[in-house]
């Protein structure tokens, strides 16, 4: 046996498992502010362009004390809209809410917030008996410093001569079970909504699990914003997310930006972890999107 080459490659292995072990720590403790330009025929002759920043996924994570870098950049993007597409908190017995509750609560101060829940949230609002009034007391408190919840239900926005309509979905929570995948049909989302997407009002929807994006698309949403997948925990470059949170393995949609067409789908990594608390080529991020009628 040749002994120094041994001894080589298990130097390179330690080497290669203390390089990981750093980058999923730098990882978990920094996010980074990803920027898209999205044209829109729908507002074509608009005056100009508007900003739109998208959160998902915090989980309580905090950046700085009280969450001020994330703030501090949310501020210097200088958004017309802050969108939320859940799971800002994390749904287990015990664990606090009020870290997201402080960190939302300021954001409506900077401008216009609309909230859509995660499982996270749905799983707070459903399980009286766990969570007891935690999830009223959350919307509640959040509501009265301004932000707009969607559960199922749509509101215009009006921002100069801009108008979007936003809609938040709601799917039942059996769309979240390990190693299954409901049928969700664009019927379904209409079902929920109880209105097909318009025809002239740009529309945004927040919808947390990227998983029924196909119906989404067919409902006809301008603008599909999704999260939940961590960016799939580990990137491949050239690939894409490794995992989804039901196990599958691969997700189509995990982490970046689509055109289809005319619609746009926008995926976001997250901004924090919860349970496995790793990263790897998969830095949290802050979405920035330029949307106009010219790009």
């Amino acid at each position: 046996m040749d002994y120094a080459k041994a001894g080589a490659v298990v130097i390179i292995l330690l080497l290669a498992a203390a390089a990981a072990a750093a980058e999923i720590y730098r990882e978990t403790h920094c996010f980074r502010v990803t920027r898209y330009k999205v044209p829109a025929e729908k507002l074509a002759g608009i005056l100009r362009n508007v900003k739109i920043l998208f959160l998902s996924d915090l989980h309580n994570c905090t950046y700085g004390n009280e969450n001020e870098r994330l703030l501090r950049s949310i501020r210097d993007e200088e958004p017309d809209l802050i969108l939320i597409g859940g799971d800002m908190l994390v749904g287990k017995a015990g664990a606090p809410y009020e870290t997201a509750l402080h960190f939302v609560e300021q954001l409506p101060a900077i401008c216009p917030t609309v909230y859509a829940n995660g499982n996270h949230e749905l799983r707070m609002k459903e399980d009286t008996e766990t969570y007891g009034d935690a999830y009223r007391v959350y919307k509640n408190t959040l509501e009265k410093r301004g932000v707009h919840f969607l559960e199922d239900s749509r509101i215009r926005v009006e921002l100069g001569d801009v108008s979007l309509q936003i809609c938040g979905l709601e799917l039942p929570s059996s769309t979240y079970k390990k190693f299954r995948k409901d049928r969700i049909t664009a019927s379904d989302i209409e079902g929920h909504f109880g209105f097909p997407a318009s025809a002239d009002t740009y529309t945004i929807l927040l919808a947390h699990n990227p998983a029924y994006m196909d119906a989404y698309l067919e409902w006809g949403a301008d603008m599909v914003l999704s999260g939940h997948l961590h960016g799939g925990l580990i990137r491949v470059p050239g690939i894409g997310g490794i995992v989804t949170p039901q196990g599958f393995l691969f997700p189509r949609y995990s982490g970046e930006m689509t055109r289809k067409g005319s619609q746009t789908v926008i995926v976001s990594r997250g901004l924090g972890t919860h349970t496995l608390n790793i990263r790897l080529f998969n830095t949290p991020e802050l979405i920035s999107i330029q949307l106009g009628g010219d790009q």
